[in-house]
């Protein structure tokens, strides 16, 4: 299972190719090609761009690898990359721009300005505010499987599901990165403006800094003459195309894309106090807040091999660290295929921007230090090493997870119901719908972005793994899929682990109907004995209804030939039962406390 917005590290492995947009005399830069072609070769990566900012000027702007590596095209300054969560300064400075004019308070709470917004409780409702979300403070985890898995065009949708996305913190307690907070920036952006997200950013944002080609899409991106592939690594160093992930109404918190000389416009913004060519583009004051900690983000303590890199703080969609005794602002981004890092020093006027084409890649990091380090007159340190000594530790820990969790499993084990029992419709109102279909002997979950093969692991437990169009998967391991059983004997709901510190998520499995004309629904209808009450079927619409007395309308769903579940309850069925010539004689009702049979009225 593919996770989402990758966070640092993962390896890859190829000959670089360099191409300059603007030669530079400037000795900082000297062996940086060399350097570069080692950090394609080591990292294994298609390739990637970079620009570094000094003041007001572009200093050094280079394109390394491929943008295309099947056709060996190359990657340039101007090749669009998606900048994945690096959006979310972009989002956030709408609001500093709003707040400037007087339109929103970053204190107040959200449902101010988003009525419509409900949390998981009452007090989060009542209470949290812009700048718990600008800087990930409100109490929730990721829950990014319910954008990336379960995806939606519509902004309106995920904000419905937020009620049913369970916190594991308090309020302001810790840091907890969300992607669902910023999309709910760009909706209040959107409530405030009567704008889309996309057309306030493009206005007040790109169009005065000329980012002409910048966009918003992955489906605009591909129409670019100019745009960058993406791409993952397998078995270590096997460099093969990803596809591209269309963002859509999570878009807020990361579906920009853009070219390093565009988003060094961008940067050399921040580094001119909101000014860009004598032009304020984004106020003063809010790029002094959005670069003051607002958040500690967890351990930021000095460690043995790099002493002098300390502090992890969050701002608005910032984050600061002290990177040497200098004061750095960054924010990474990750998306399939493409991994980034925008980055810059205020008191330094340094900015560097890289963007790779390599899924959950450690080439931003590697590169951005090492430019760094130059550019701020500091002694040379061997960033390549040190990232794949950590790399290769996250990769040992992982491998010895893993050993530990398959230790666990019970072997020569069978599921307690055969596999078509498993298949249907499952639904989290926090997350979405995914469907279970039995092909061949193998079982399948089929969610609006992905496809999982269901690979049993023990008892009701399987294992997913990624499926598309080459093949399956089956190196990277996820906590398996538990699938509960009711008091009837019947498969009730899955559960999923996600995110940790939560419950299971569970989704609760219905019938997926069969097609069925409305004319042969009517041989169902009548009335039929049940205890001593006359129940009665009939039609209405195209559905087949039944009615106890003193009970509501139930909706019956069809299942299976003469065969219907209940919809609205979870473990009852009715089962119409016919004589030799296919009259309906009676209908037996299937509950968790027995089965009743009711014949039916001539």
């Amino acid at each position: 299972m593919k996770k989402i917005l990758f966070l640092l590290l993962c390896i890859t492995t190829f000959a670089s190719f360099a191409q300059k947009e603007k030669s530079s005399s400037d000795k900082r830069f000297d062996g940086l090609d060399t350097a570069f072609a080692r950090v394609l070769k080591d990292w294994h990566a298609a390739g990637f761009a970079v620009a570094v900012v000094e003041k007001s000027k572009v200093v050094y702007s280079k394109g390394f690898g491929y943008r295309d590596y099947e056709n060996k095209i190359p990657a340039t300054p101007n090749t669009l990359f998606a900048i994945g969560s690096c959006t979310k300064a972009f989002t956030a400075s709408l609001l500093g721009m709003l707040n400037k004019d007087g339109l929103v308070d970053f204190d107040k709470p959200v449902n101010t300005y988003l009525p419509t917004l409900k949390f998981y409780n009452e007090y989060m409702t009542e209470h949290v505010t812009l700048r718990d979300m600008m800087c990930h403070r409100t109490g929730l985890p990721r829950h990014d499987e319910s954008w990336y898995f379960f995806n939606t065009e519509s902004r309106d949708s995920f904000l419905l599901r937020i009620p049913y996305m369970e916190p594991t913190a308090e309020l302001r307690q810790k840091w907890q990165y969300n992607n669902f907070m910023f999309m709910l920036q760009g909706m209040v952006t959107e409530k405030l403006t009567g704008k889309s997200w996309e057309d306030n950013v493009h206005e007040k944002i790109f169009t005065p800094l000329g980012m002409n080609r910048s966009d918003f899409s992955v489906i605009d991106m591909q129409k670019d003459t100019n745009a960058a592939k993406g791409y993952d690594i397998s078995k270590d160093s096997m460099i093969h195309r990803m596809g591209y992930y269309n963002i859509a109404a999570m878009g807020p918190a990361g579906s920009i894309n853009s070219s390093v000389n565009e988003m060094a416009k961008w940067v050399t913004t921040w580094i001119n106090a909101g000014k860009f060519e004598s032009k304020e583009i984004v106020p003063a004051q809010y790029i002094s807040e959005a670069t003051t900690p607002q958040m500690v983000m967890g351990g930021g303590a000095p460690t043995k091999e790099i002493p002098d890199v300390f502090f992890s703080t969050y701002g608005f969609g910032w984050m600061m660290a002290s990177y040497k005794g200098h004061y750095r602002v960054e924010h990474g981004g990750n998306i399939d295929g493409f991994s980034a890092s925008t980055c810059f020093f205020p008191s330094d006027s340094v900015g560097i921007i890289v963007l790779c084409n390599q899924n959950g890649s450690a080439v931003p990091s590697v590169v951005r230090n090492l430019i760094a380090d130059r550019m701020l007159g500091l002694k040379y340190f061997d960033w390549e090493t040190y990232l794949h000594g950590v790399r290769k530790k996250a990769d040992s820990t992982a491998k010895a997870t893993q050993a530990a969790s398959s230790s666990n499993r019970k072997l020569n084990t069978k599921p307690s119901h055969d596999l078509k029992d498993y298949t249907g419709l499952y639904t989290n109102k926090g997350y979405g719908t995914f469907e279970v279909v039995l092909k061949d002997d193998s079982l399948f979950a089929l969610l609006p972005t992905h496809t999982w093969w269901l690979n049993h692991y023990h008892y009701d437990f399987f294992e997913p793994f990624e499926k598309d169009k080459d093949g399956i998967d089956t190196s990277n391991h996820s906590d398996p899929v538990q699938f509960n059983i009711n008091a009837a004997g019947d498969v009730e709901s899955a559960s999923m682990i996600f995110d940790a510190g939560i419950k299971p998520v569970i989704f609760m499995r219905a019938d997926k109907a069969k097609e069925i004309s409305k004319d042969s629904l009517k041989k169902y209808e009548g009335e039929y004995e049940l205890g001593g009450a006359a129940a009665r079927v009939y039609t209405k619409g195209n559905a087949l209804y039944l009615f106890v007395p003193g009970q509501p309308e139930y909706e019956l769903v069809p299942i299976d030939k003469n065969l219907f579940s209940i919809k609205s309850l979870s473990g009852f069925k009715i089962k119409f039962n016919t004589d030799e010539s296919g009259n309906v004689t009676e209908l037996q009702s299937m509950q968790p406390n027995g089965t009743f049979t009711a014949k039916k009225k001539k």
